[in-house]
């Protein structure tokens, strides 16, 4: 049976993730990839998030990564451009809705389960033509990846650490993914 490897890399540090807040579609921060680290070898799909912050992490990377929509970030709908401490002030009960019930989009975006359903069914997409895709994208698609992988859904969603620049990699395939190892980044 053919095994698919799927390196999964964290945007670089922006302005949200120094400050702890939800992020808009910003820049790296200037000092955000000072050393890009190893090569990845061989490529056959090289992808990334539609945002500004992932296709200029592949572009310092030096991946020509294409966009891919499945690949954006978790949408954070009202509470976009706010820091974490501004919205449990605001909104205390949709805050702990949002981290206690992978279901609840108390803000207007998208749920912890329907960005677990998206990146699963991502992941499970993945073609043996392409057995070697590495893809630049957000911490939340991250941690849904790897909770996919474990076969722990959305319920481990907050138990996932993804610092920026971090690498991990899943092996596996479509209902048989391994996660095979995670290479710190810069946080």
């Amino acid at each position: 049976m053919s095994s698919l490897r799927v390196v999964l890399v964290s945007h670089g540090a922006t302005e949200a993730t120094r400050r702890a807040g939800f992020p808009l579609d910003e820049p790296l921060l200037r000092t955000a990839v000072e050393d890009p680290g190893p090569g990845f070898g061989r490529v056959d799909a090289a992808l990334c998030g539609p945002s500004l912050r992932c296709a200029q992490t592949a572009a310092v990377l030096g991946i020509d990564a294409e966009p891919d929509e499945r690949l954006r970030d978790l949408d954070h709908g009202d509470w976009s451009g706010r820091t974490l401490d501004e919205v449990a002030v605001a909104d205390p009960a949709g805050m702990a809705r949002w981290l206690t019930d992978p279901e609840s989009a108390p803000h207007g975006g998208e749920s912890v389960a329907d960005l677990a359903r998206r990146v699963g069914g991502w992941l499970d997409d993945r073609s043996l033509e392409l057995a070697r895709t590495v893809a630049v994208t957000h911490p939340a698609v991250i941690r849904a990846a790897i909770g996919h992988a474990l076969g722990a859904g959305p319920a481990a969603f907050w138990r996932v650490d993804i610092a920026p620049l971090s690498r991990t990699t899943l092996r596996g395939g479509p209902g048989r993914w391994t996660l095979r190892w995670i290479v710190p980044g810069t946080g």
